[in-house]
């Protein structure tokens, strides 16, 4: 048990609305309504990330609290910068389908020491041995040199058959004659009247919005009580 406390400490309190609904399918989505604190200052922690297992759903509030709905057997993970990240399983057992947490985040003490960087010999042997960087005139000229005779290639096949340049002659002017007077099959566009009715709406509406995060709905109370539990739960586990 403590060192799960190390990784996360959430104290369930179970709403009255929660036990009422213990009869109800198990197949329905848990909502939690919590706030996440540090573990030592017990300050709020605003802009804490929530995910369930890879998938982002929210963020905490200003004041650190959050609301989420998950499923049973879903593993959710609160994460924030300088913190040591927190994960919590919604186990079946759980009774009810309402409830409030307090989510206890402890730092990160881990510190980065001094980087050193030094090149490697074969990057020493590369950078002495390199043949001197060529000029964008060099370049040119070997793009231009290689495009000629790339053509000049294309030019003597095409034109070396003397029956097969005939036949795509004679394809070329029946394929004009018989689009004459309308658009040449390589240029149409394919285009649908109902596109107009998206186009004009994004212009005058522009993208819709995501939709904001749910808004916790946690009580003073209820804060007060998680506030209770938590160090209780210290007394408890010294």
């Amino acid at each position: 048990m403590k060192k799960f406390r190390l990784i996360l400490i959430m104290v369930m309190i179970n709403s009255i609305f929660g036990f009422s609904q213990t009869g109800i399918s198990q197949e329905r989505t848990i909502l939690f309504n919590g706030i996440i604190r540090d573990a030592r200052t017990l300050e709020s922690l605003p802009d804490a990330q929530i995910r369930i297992g890879r998938s982002f759903i929210s963020v905490s509030d200003n004041e650190g609290t959050f609301a989420i709905r998950v499923n049973r057997n879903d593993t959710i993970v609160f994460s924030l910068l300088g913190y040591q990240p927190a994960y919590f399983i919604v186990t079946d057992t759980l009774k009810g389908y309402d409830f409030a947490a307090g989510v206890y985040m402890n730092t990160d003490t881990l510190a980065i020491g001094e980087v050193v960087i030094v090149p490697r010999i074969q990057s020493l042997k590369y950078d002495i041995f390199k043949t001197p960087p060529t000029s964008p005139e060099m370049e040119n000229a070997k793009y231009n040199m290689a495009v000629s005779a790339y053509q000049g290639r294309m030019a003597i096949n095409r034109m070396g058959d003397p029956a097969a340049n005939y036949s795509v002659i004679q394809q070329k002017h029946l394929r004009d004659a018989s689009e004459k007077g309308t658009i040449p099959s390589d240029r149409m566009v394919g285009f649908s009247p109902f596109m107009l009715v998206g186009a004009a709406y994004l212009l005058m509406n522009g993208l819709p919005e995501k939709p904001p995060p749910m808004k916790s709905a946690l009580t003073r109370q209820e804060l007060d009580q998680i506030h209770k539990k938590y160090l209780e739960s210290l007394k408890t586990n010294k």
